[in-house]
């Protein structure tokens, strides 16, 4: 297949996202666990989360464009906290439910198998079982001018990971979690067997 910019456009619109949710590669599938200040929870599923710092922690997501409600969002910048839980083999067609649109007096977790979990105190519920659950603050956003959507970004407060997916030199195998990834919008993998390398150097010099 090649396809231009003017003939992307021309697509039908369907096959256009798909096709272009698609070709980014492999995603992160995430659980964005909120609650209202009423204490009312929500969760959704994302595909956009990415790591921004290591000193301080710091994660980051895209929320499409705030011209309808976006209850992860509002949750966020109500109370100031978020968690986002690793999705996992067990739980993908109700975590993949979570992406209907409900209204935001109904909690996602009432409407699947999905438990609220809290832990420590942590004001947003996690998702009970989820191998690796993260705390979040929120720190701060940024609108992405070019078609409408909000990177947000938050602060690492709380890291529950279960104890047989750490390593000796924190490597955090995600297979061992049967941790999921999205491909486009839909498709959900469970990767099984990492390839890892070593600490990469340039090469020595050729001699001339």
């Amino acid at each position: 297949m090649y396809i231009t910019r003017t003939e992307i456009d021309q697509l039908e619109h369907l096959y256009k996202i798909n096709l272009i949710n698609s070709v980014s590669g492999y995603k992160a599938a995430n659980l964005i666990g909120t609650k209202n200040r009423e204490g009312l929870s929500n969760v959704a599923v994302f595909s956009s989360v990415v790591h921004y710092g290591s000193a301080p922690p710091i994660l980051g997501f895209v929320l499409r464009p705030t011209t309808v409600r976006r209850n992860t969002y509002d949750n966020i910048k109500a109370t100031g906290y978020f968690t986002i839980n690793h999705i996992y083999n067990q739980v993908l067609e109700d975590a993949h439910h979570t992406s209907a649109k409900y209204p935001a007096d109904i909690s996602e977790f009432d409407q699947t198998s999905l438990e609220e979990e809290y832990l420590n105190d942590f004001y947003a519920p996690f998702v009970k079982g989820s191998p690796v659950q993260i705390g979040m603050k929120y720190l701060e956003e940024y609108e992405i001018k070019a078609n409408g959507t909000i990177l947000v970004l938050g602060e690492i407060l709380d890291l529950h990971i279960k104890d047989a997916l750490v390593g000796q030199d924190g490597f955090v195998d995600l297979a061992k979690g049967e941790t999921a990834v999205i491909n486009g919008l839909d498709s959900y993998l469970v990767p099984t067997s990492p390839t890892r390398f070593s600490y990469q150097r340039p090469k020595k010099e050729i001699q001339q």
